[in-house]
């Protein structure tokens, strides 16, 4: 539907299936209810005008590739609600500049914000037990970061390419590294 500038989604919908709005190219805003609980797979992908989006706190999980390529998208806001984020979430989101990730969140899935290049700064609470591989490759804006105590085990290539990276702490929780 690559003309399709806006959707209202009624208060009846409870998830949001694989794929429902990819390739949406011309949408530029969403709402998603508060019925809704979980964001599907590709969800949102390469939804390429999609510029700002609020997730409800209803919802607790966001799919793999959910936000995949959707290049115009500057902010998001995760609720406390939401405990996974999927791989590949973010991906090729290049406009998103910051990002704060709830204290209910696990894990970041691989590449959950591979190639972010506007991405400047991120937080990661102290829920987060595992990062995956790539979570933050290709996020050559990112210039430090600050890994919680919880986190054990950090993925292979997690901060791969991020060429502004000038401070990075690993605490002593960390087993292992890829």
């Amino acid at each position: 539907c690559s003309s399709l500038q806006s959707i209202t989604i009624p208060n009846s919908v409870t998830s949001i299936g694989d794929d429902a709005l990819g390739e949406c190219s011309s949408l530029q805003s969403i709402t998603i209810p508060n019925s809704v609980t979980s964001i599907g797979d590709g969800a949102f992908w390469r939804c390429l005008s999609l510029q700002s989006i609020t997730i409800p706190n209803s919802v607790t999980s966001i799919g793999e590739s959910a936000f995949n390529s959707c290049s115009s998208l500057q902010s998001i806001t995760i609720p406390n609600s939401v405990t996974s984020i999927g791989d590949w979430a973010f991906d090729g989101c290049s406009s998103l500049q910051s990002i704060t990730i709830p204290n209910s969140v696990t894990s970041i899935g691989d590449n959950a914000f591979w190639e972010c290049s506007s991405l400047q700064s991120i937080t990661i609470p102290n829920s987060v037990t595992s990062i995956g591989e790539g979570a933050l490759g290709w996020c050559s804006s990112l210039q430090s970061i600050t890994i919680p105590n919880s986190v054990t085990n950090i993925g292979e290539r997690a901060f791969v390419r991020c060429s502004s990276l000038q401070s990075i702490t690993i605490p002593n929780s960390v087993t292992s590294i890829g």
